[in-house]
C-alpha cells in the first residue's frame, strides 16, 4: 500500500560525540528536527496533515505526554512540541514490518538488536505468531488468533493470568481492558502507573482525598510561584515551557530543583514567537537547585522549617490559619516535628547551601499562591511516598488549595495514564468501584487484590504466570532488573502483545506468543457499522475530551484496540456471555454509556465529551476546598528525616531520557540539550567525582549496582564528565535498568527505584 522508506542502522556505541550541554530549549532547531523526523518516515503530506491536526479540537491527542492544552482560549496552529512530532512521525511512518520481515529475522538476532533499531523498523501490518520450537513469527488470522487466546487462558485459572498496560491506551480501551478481566475473574492489571506516579497516589490520596493533581492550565499562568521538581519539561513534556513561560510574563516566579542542570529550565526559546526565534527567548527558572538525587525530602523539611520560623516571628504572615483550622488535621505534630532543624546533616542531604534553601523559603512566604510540580525525579525513591507528603504540607500551612494559581501538580508524561486508573486499571480496587461495576452488569467481580508491575515480575520469576497480555507498552524494557524480567517472561506459556511497532519484549516471548497490531492514536477508526468512531483522553489536570485519528493507516489488516479486547472477550468468556462485547466494540458510545453510569463525574458522557473542549472532572481540593479524606480534612504528616547514602567509591545513579526518546521507544541518538549524540550506553557525572574516584572522561567502564548484597552488572559503559550533583551520576532507561533490582522499590507504593541506584565503575579493556 505505501512504498518503503529507508530505515535506520543500529547503534555504534564507538560514534559517541559529546559537546557542552545547552543552556536554552526549543526554538527553530526544534521545529526544523520535528519536521525532519516527519518527512523522513511519513512524507510531507502525511506529515503536515498530521501535524495540523494534533492537540486541536477537531483533532487527536498527541500520544507523547499528558500535558494539557487551553480550554478557555484560542489555541495554537502548532499545539505541539518537538517530542510530540516525533511521536507522530513515528506513528504515522510509512516504514512497514510485514510476513517478509518476519520470516528474515529469527528470534534469536532479533533479541540482540536494540528498541533503537527494532522501533525504526516501522508499523507492524498483520497479527504474527511464534509457536513451541519455531525460530520465526508467521502470519496468522485475527480468528486464530483469538481461539489460540482463549486455548491457553481456558487451560489455567485466573489468577495465572496478567493484563499489563500502558498510558497510552484510550478511555474507552482501558475500561473494556478491565472489564474483561474482571470478568475472567482477576484484578491482576499492573500498568506503566505503578512504575511511575504511583507514588504520588499513595501521598495524595490520604493526605488531601485525591490521587491526582489539584491545578488546571490556568493556574499555572497565574500563579505567584511554581516549583518544578525531579523533573525535565525540555524533554519530557515541552509545552510545560509555554505556560511557565506565560507564568513568567504575568509575573510569577520560577524555582526549578533538580540533580542536573536541564536546559529547559533555564531558557525557552518559543519557535511561535518573535523572541524565540531572533531574541534570546525566556529566562525560566529564577532559582535553580542542584539538589543532590534523593534528598528532596530533607529540603521540603527545611522549607517548612522556615515557613514556621517565619511565622513565628510574625504571627499570621505566613500560616493561613483559618484554613489550617478548619480543613486540615495533625498541624500542631507537624508544627512541632519542623520546630528544629540540623543544617549540616539538611546540607549533607541534599547538597545545598543553607542559604539556597532559604532563598527559596522567602520566595515562599512571599507568594500567596504556589504551585509545586514534580514528576518522576521524587517518585521512585525507597522514601519518595513520604517527600510528597511533606510538599503536601508545605501546600496546607500556606493554604495553597482551592484558590487560584496555587495547588499540587504531578505531571503525568505518559498520555493518558491517568485516565487508565479513573477507568478502572488497577490491581486494587476499591469496593465502590466493584459494586458500581455489578449493578451495571449484573455479574459478580473480584474484589482479591492483583499483581500491580513489580509483583507481576515476582510471580514471573516464580513461574506463577500462564497467561501475560500487554495492552500497548513494553513490559520488558520498562520494567526493572531487566533480565530476570526476560527470563520470567520466557516461562509463561503465552505472550500477547498488542501493539504498533516491534519491541523488545516482543523477543522475550512465552512458550507461544502473538503479536497483534492496532491502530494508533492518528489512525482513522472506520470500519464500524455505524461509521467512524471517536476515543477519549484524559490529561494532567483531569480534563476529558475527545480523539479522533485521521490519517489512513498502513494496512487494511490494523483493528482497533476496543475491538482487539472485545473480540478476545468474546473468544475467552463465550458468545453467551452476559456483556455485549460485540455492541461496545461497534458503537464507542455504548462503551462510553456504561462508563457514565460505574465512574463518578462522567455522567452524560457522550454528550458533554462531544463539546469542544470536553470536561472537567470534578476535584474537591480544587473546586470547593473541602478533602475526601475519611475524616473529611486534609491531613498534615510527620516523616523521619531519610535521603540516600552510598559506601565509599559508590555513587547515587539515576536513570532518565534522552531528548531523543518517549518512555521506550528511542527516536534517535541526539540527546542534544545534553551534548551528547550517537550513542546511549554512557554514565554522566560530576568531574569531581570522577578524580575523586580515579577515572577519566569517556573511559569504558563496567557498572556495577549492589542492593541487599545482590549485584548487577551493565557492561561497556562510557564516562562522561557532566556538570550533575556531585555524589550522583545519571544513565539512560531502559539501558540502564539492568542495574534496578526488582526489590528495590518505594515503601507502600512498590515503584521501582530508578532514582536510588548504588553504583560503581569497574574498569573494561578497550579491546
Amino acid at each position: 500500500m505505501f512504498a518503503q522508506k529507508p530505515e535506520a542502522e543500529d547503534i555504534d556505541e564507538d560514534a559517541l560525540e559529546v559537546h557542552a550541554p545547552k543552556t536554552a530549549a526549543a526554538g527553530v532547531k526544534a521545529v526544523t528536527v520535528a519536521l525532519e523526523r516527519g518527512f523522513a518516515q511519513a512524507g510531507v503530506a502525511r506529515t503536515v496533515r498530521g501535524m495540523l491536526r494534533i492537540n486541536q479540537r477537531d483533532g487527536f491527542d498527541c500520544p507523547g505526554c499528558a500535558w494539557p492544552e487551553s480550554i478557555t482560549g484560542k489555541r495554537k496552529p502548532a499545539e505541539f512540541c518537538e517530542n510530540g512530532a516525533k511521536a507522530i512521525a513515528e506513528e504515522s511512518t510509512l516504514r512497514t514490518v510485514g510476513p517478509e520481515f518476519w520470516a528474515q529475522h529469527p528470534v534469536s538476532e532479533l533479541e540482540a538488536r536494540s528498541e533503537f533499531w527494532l522501533g525504526s523498523r516501522g508499523r507492524i501490518t498483520e497479527p504474527v505468531v511464534i509457536r513451541p520450537g519455531e525460530t520465526h513469527y508467521s502470519p496468522i488470522s485475527w480468528g486464530d488468533a483469538f481461539e489460540l487466546i482463549a486455548e491457553h487462558v481456558g487451560a489455567t485459572t485466573p489468577d495465572r493470568c496478567v493484563f499489563y498496560t500502558s498510558g497510552r491506551t484510550a478511555n474507552e480501551t482501558a475500561f473494556l481492558y478491565q472489564l474483561f478481566a474482571r470478568s475472567l475473574g482477576t484484578n491482576n492489571l499492573p500498568d506503566c502507573s505503578n512504575m511511575c506516579h504511583e507514588s504520588s497516589g499513595f501521598a495524595l490520596n490520604p493526605t488531601i482525598g485525591v490521587g491526582k493533581g489539584t491545578v488546571s492550565l490556568e493556574d499555572i499562568h497565574h500563579s505567584e510561584l511554581v516549583l518544578v521538581v525531579g523533573q525535565n519539561p525540555g524533554t519530557n513534556h515541552p509545552r510545560m515551557l509555554s505556560a511557565l513561560a506565560e507564568c513568567k510574563a504575568n509575573g510569577g516566579k520560577v524555582v526549578a530543583v533538580n540533580p542536573l542542570p536541564e536546559a529547559g529550565l533555564l531558557n525557552f526559546k518559543d519557535p511561535q514567537t518573535v523572541a524565540g526565534v531572533v531574541g534570546d527567548g525566556v529566562a525560566i527558572a529564577d532559582e535553580f537547585l542542584k539538589i543532590r538525587v534523593g534528598g528532596d525530602l530533607a529540603l521540603f523539611q527545611a522549607l517548612g522549617h522556615l515557613l514556621l520560623a517565619a511565622e513565628e516571628r510574625e504571627p499570621g504572615s505566613v500560616v493561613d490559619r483559618a484554613f489550617v483550622e478548619a480543613q486540615t488535621t495533625g498541624f500542631a505534630a507537624y508544627r512541632e516535628a519542623r520546630r528544629s532543624l540540623d543544617w549540616a546533616e539538611t546540607e549533607a542531604a541534599t547538597g545545598l547551601t543553607r542559604a539556597e534553601i532559604e532563598t527559596v523559603a522567602e520566595m515562599m512566604i512571599a507568594s500567596k499562591a504556589t504551585i509545586v510540580c514534580w514528576a518522576l525525579g521524587l517518585t521512585q525513591q525507597p522514601h519518595s511516598v513520604n517527600t510528597l507528603k511533606e510538599i503536601v504540607n508545605l501546600l496546607l500551612v500556606q493554604g495553597n488549595f482551592g484558590k487560584p494559581g496555587a495547588g499540587a501538580c504531578p505531571v503525568r508524561g505518559h498520555s493518558n495514564v491517568q485516565g487508565d486508573r479513573t477507568m478502572g486499571i488497577w490491581e486494587k480496587p476499591t469496593e465502590k468501584f466493584i459494586a458500581a461495576l455489578e449493578a451495571e452488569f449484573g455479574l459478580p467481580f473480584p474484589r482479591e487484590h492483583g499483581y500491580e508491575s513489580v509483583e507481576t515480575q515476582h510471580a514471573l520469576e516464580a513461574g506463577e504466570v500462564d497467561v501475560f497480555v500487554s495492552m500497548g507498552g513494553n513490559f520488558l524494557s520498562a520494567a526493572s532488573d531487566t533480565e530476570n524480567t526476560r527470563a520470567g517472561l520466557k516461562r509463561t506459556g503465552l505472550t500477547v502483545h498488542v501493539s504498533t511497532k516491534p519491541n523488545l519484549s516482543h523477543v522475550a516471548h512465552g512458550r507461544t506468543s502473538l503479536i497483534l497490531p492496532t491502530l494508533g492514536r492518528t489512525d482513522v477508526d472506520d470500519k464500524h457499522p455505524g461509521g467512524r468512531q471517536f476515543v477519549s483522553i484524559e490529561d494532567s489536570m483531569s480534563v476529558v475530551h475527545s480523539s479522533q485519528g485521521r490519517l489512513r493507516p498502513v494496512s487494511e489488516h490494523l483493528l482497533a484496540e476496543p475491538v482487539i479486547v472485545a473480540r478476545m472477550a468474546q473468544a475467552v468468556l463465550g458468545e453467551d456471555h452476559p456483556v455485549d462485547w460485540r455492541a461496545m466494540a461497534e458503537d464507542y458510545d455504548v462503551i462510553r454509556d456504561h462508563i457514565s453510569r460505574v465512574i463518578p463525574g462522567f455522567e452524560d458522557y457522550n454528550t458533554r465529551v462531544r463539546g469542544k473542549d470536553g470536561f472537567v472532572l470534578p476535584s474537591p481540593p480544587r473546586d470547593t476546598r473541602t478533602f475526601a479524606t475519611d475524616i473529611a480534612k486534609a491531613r498534615f504528616t510527620v516523616s523521619p528525616l531519610e535521603y540516600l547514602t552510598v559506601p565509599e567509591g559508590h555513587l547515587i545513579l539515576q536513570t532518565l531520557r534522552s531528548h531523543d526518546q518517549y518512555n521506550t521507544t528511542i527516536y534517535g541518538l541526539d540527546d542534544r540539550y545534553r551534548g551528547i549524540s550517537n550513542a546511549r550506553r554512557v554514565v554522566l557525572v560530576n568531574p569531581e567525582d570522577l578524580d575523586e574516584l580515579g577515572f577519566e572522561d569517556r573511559e569504558l567502564v563496567d557498572v556495577v549496582s549492589v542492593f541487599n548484597g545482590d549485584k548487577r552488572r551493565a557492561e561497556s559503559f562510557r564516562l562522561v564528565a557532566y556538570p550533575t550533583a556531585k555524589g550522583c551520576a545519571a544513565a539512560y532507561y531502559p539501558e540502564a535498568n539492568v542495574l534496578v533490582h526488582k526489590d528495590l522499590v518505594a515503601r507502600e507504593s512498590n515503584t521501582p527505584g530508578y532514582k536510588a541506584v548504588t553504583i560503581r565503575f569497574e574498569r573494561r579493556s578497550e579491546g
